[in-house]
């Protein structure tokens, strides 16, 4: 396209338009990129020419063209975006610097390098959308000249990222043109004998009705002139890929596709398109559940149409859209006709784009770009379901949402404190799914009421997002009170003084970066409490680490530590087991293990079952009133339900029945439940009995169990 043919172009829709700047970059783009070549053998200045007349179709503002005319510069010449500022402002400098960093996003193999491409995107975005719609009109132009790249690699990497991110993109944008052509050359590319058999069953199609589309627009245009309503109808064919679609979402064989032309009436306004309408239907039979009325509840990128399907003049299944000029060019150009009625732009309003708003709510509220990514494919992709809130506003949310998910899209304050739901009038299940026309009220409580339980039945991104940062941020809590009471209860057996100046100097040899990250890692189960006071003091540690064989010292003056254990000798060395950990009240047996004394396992314990000679069993019992004499360690495992507020009940319950948590250790974790391995001290087997009977009482235990033995 030449210099003159573009500015005749935006003088079209335009005449205000800024000719001299416009000239200029053409110019100063022309000569930076001087002799360069495309793949295609064309000269490289025939790229940003194109981009820009891609602009002008949409009938972009002047500093768009600009742009698209610049947007190679900085990165394929020796110009700056310092000159670029000089010459043509602010404006366009920012402008021509977004579609640098855009044009640097590759799709990766590495999923965190891609996800982090992929924020600078939506970043970009938020900024200033114009940005991505002159990207967007620089990949529509490189996806036309695709097939002139010689690698196979490139080309199938480059319509890959076309159909992840730019092709939704557009989509999410309402450009509906620039999204099926970007999904069209991508699908052909990447799937080539698909493209090709659809292409045939189009072919075939065609021929068998060749003079049912003239005739189908001559019978909807005869109807329309009868009934007065002025307008014009269209028949446009469906593209390969949206057949594709079609075939998977409908679960179809390519055989049983027979309507291949889409209808449109487009009349004068909106109340001539519910007219149109009555008339499709008053002479022709509406097909059931094939009726959607996008005009009373537009979709968030602002597109507003009524789909129908009826059975035609021919007698087969036909699509008809209805909608009137203004909303023909919002299903065109989407966005874009932003510029065409507000010349000097301001950010899009946030009412038809919340979906950007939520996007950037999703990357404030995720823990790593890897979830980012999942959520903000999770946003583009769903279908979607329109409910209303008690004062009839529209809220869209994807498909199967619920309750939760729509308080969230109200407000995610809304959704941190919703504590129930009506949907029309009637008390529902948090989990309930909603359906199209739903009217629902959020019960909200003064607190945060959030519940794990609800990422279960969640399905909106930003819900998603908001429910584990607030259980990443609860949890912690939970960890780091819970590991300062178990530290403070070692040292206090250890004659330590509990200190957080001590702590600090040795959060390093644990990879932590304060104490209450150390806190957390014990509270957690990463680290053990012992573990700490060994890099403490690694004295202290050994000698305290000796009196776990526990010496029998009572002697004929009576003097000395007692252990009330019938069926020892005086001076024995005993140890308790740590495979079965026993306490007064169970039936013991002790074994003589040589160098160590006598090591006393429960009757239950696996290694007692297993042991095959009884030589060196001594035979030994508690004595009467044992539990006098201090407190014992026993091992439990506890199944807690992964809430909010179940480790600190566990804790809670433990100490309010005198019990003393030695150690705790997180086994294993699920969505639902996770286990947990807690060393108790307590008196006897009746203490141990009364713990347990409180822990199962509480709604967020599952279950608790004694491990009486390994069985390995």
């Amino acid at each position: 396209m030449r210099q003159a043919e573009l500015i005749e172009r935006i003088k079209s829709y335009n005449p205000d338009s800024n000719e001299a700047i416009i000239n200029q970059a053409y110019v100063f783009a022309m000569k930076a990129h001087g002799s360069q070549l495309r793949a295609s053998g064309d000269p490289y200045f025939s790229h940003p020419i194109e981009v820009a007349s891609i602009l002008a179709e949409m009938r972009m503002d002047d500093a768009s063209i600009t742009t698209a005319l610049l947007h190679d510069v900085v990165e394929d010449t020796l110009k700056t975006n310092k000159e670029i500022k000089k010459i043509f402002g602010k404006e366009i400098a920012t402008l021509v610097d977004g579609v640098t960093k855009l044009s640097k996003i590759r799709v990766q193999s590495n999923q965190s390098e891609y996800a982090e491409n992929f924020i600078k995107l939506v970043l970009a975005m938020s900024n200033d959308i114009r940005v991505v719609l002159v990207k967007l009109a620089d990949r529509l132009h490189n996806m036309r000249t695709l097939n002139f790249l010689d690698s196979k690699e490139k080309r199938l990497r480059i319509a890959q990222e076309t159909m992840e991110v730019y092709a939704p993109l557009a989509e999410r944008m309402g450009m509906r043109d620039v999204c099926d052509e970007l999904n069209e050359i991508a699908f052909e590319e990447l799937n080539p004998d698909l493209h090709k058999t659809i292409t045939r069953r189009f072919s075939l199609l065609r021929k068998e009705g060749k003079d049912s589309l003239d005739k189908t627009i001559k019978f909807i245009n005869g109807l329309m002139k009868k009934a007065k309503i002025n307008g014009k109808v269209l028949g446009r064919e469906k593209m390969p890929y949206s057949i594709c679609r079609k075939m998977a979402s409908k679960e179809i064989d390519l055989e049983e596709i027979s309507d291949i032309i889409a209808y449109r009436i487009i009349v004068e306004n909106t109340e001539a398109c519910y007219k149109a309408l009555g008339l499709m239907h008053g002479e022709f039979s509406a097909v059931p559940g094939a009726f959607k009325d996008y005009i009373s509840t537009p979709k968030p990128n602002g597109y507003r149409s009524i789909h129908t399907c009826v059975i035609g003049p021919e007698k087969k299944k036909i699509e008809i859209q209805i909608r009137d000029r203004k909303m023909d060019e919002t299903a065109e150009l989407g966005i874009a006709t932003h510029w065409l009625y507000k010349q000097k732009l301001s950010p899009p309003d946030g009412k038809r784009f919340q979906w950007l708003s939520d996007l950037l709510d999703i990357l404030e509220n995720s823990s790593s770009p890897e979830e980012f990514l999942e959520h903000t494919k999770l946003n583009m992709f769903h279908d979607q379901v329109f409910c209303f809130t008690p004062k009839g506003k529209p809220i869209a949310m994807p498909k199967n949402a619920t309750p939760v998910d729509f308080a969230y899209s109200v407000h995610t304050d809304v959704g941190n404190r919703c504590v129930g739901a009506k949907v029309n009038g009637k008390l529902v299940p948090l989990g309930t799914k909603l359906k199209n026309g739903d009217q629902v009220e959020i019960v909200c409580s003064k607190n945060y009421n959030i519940s794990p339980a609800w990422e279960n039945f969640v399905v909106s991104a930003k819900s998603k997002a908001s429910i584990r940062r607030y259980i990443r941020t609860s949890q912690k809590k939970e960890f780091i009170d819970l590991g300062k009471e178990i530290l403070k209860s070692t040292f206090s057996k250890h004659d330590m003084v509990f200190s957080g100046r001590k702590l600090k100097k040795i959060i390093g040899k644990f990879h932590c970066e304060s104490v209450n990250d150390l806190f957390a890692s014990v509270g957690g189960g990463l680290h053990r409490a012992t573990e700490i006071i060994n890099k403490l003091d690694p004295k202290k540690f050994r000698a305290s680490k000796s009196r776990q064989f526990i010496q029998n010292l009572w002697n004929k003056n009576g003097k000395g530590k007692y252990i009330p254990i019938k069926g020892l000798e005086l001076g024995s060395a005993i140890h308790f087991a740590d495979c079965c950990c026993p306490i007064p009240g169970d039936r013991i047996s002790g074994i003589s293990v040589k160098g160590k004394g006598i090591v006393l396992h429960t009757f239950e314990c696996g290694f007692l079952k297993r042991k095959k000679t009884k030589e060196n069993i001594v035979e030994v019992a508690w004595e009467k009133d044992s539990a006098l004499h201090g407190s014992y360690t026993t091992r439990l495992l506890v199944v807690l339900s992964n809430r909010a507020g179940s480790l600190g009940t566990l804790s809670t319950v433990i100490g309010k029945n005198m019990g003393n948590i030695s150690n705790l250790k997180i086994t294993s974790r699920a969505r639902d439940f996770f286990n947990i391995l807690v060393d108790v001290e307590v008196k006897n087997v009746k203490h141990l009995s009364e713990i347990t009977v409180a822990l199962r009482a509480m709604p967020t235990i599952n279950s608790v169990s004694r491990i009486r033995g390994k069985e390995q």
